[in-house]
């Protein structure tokens, strides 16, 4: 997803350079943008899940080992999902902005 976001950013970024915008150009945007939205949505609630797991583990460490082991697990999937969606994040709002920017450029 990420090698992907990245590509569609830089093509945007090309379009809007150089390229002809038009209403066509500005739906296909839109349409990208509502399914990072959602993308992003649903990472928000696996990262709030593991979240919500970890600090509830990091509590019961007291009750066992296996607890600890599990609050440590549970942390080591809980940072690579917070990486991820910062990434979602940043790049729906780099969307936002160049969406905005081509309409701009279509109805001024």
């Amino acid at each position: 997803m990420r090698k992907e976001i990245t590509a569609y950013i830089a093509s945007v970024r090309n379009s809007l350079s150089g390229g002809e915008i038009d209403e066509k150009f500005l739906s296909m945007l839109l349409t990208r943008i509502k399914f990072y939205q959602h993308e992003r949505l649903v990472h928000l609630i696996v990262t709030m899940t593991f979240a919500v797991m970890t600090v509830v583990s990091f509590f019961m460490i007291t009750a066992s080992t296996l607890c600890l082991v599990l609050a440590l697990l549970f942390l080591g999937l809980t940072i690579p999902y917070v990486i991820h969606y910062y990434f979602l994040e940043n790049s729906v709002q780099a969307l936002y902005k160049m969406y905005y920017e081509a309409v701009a450029r279509v109805n001024g």
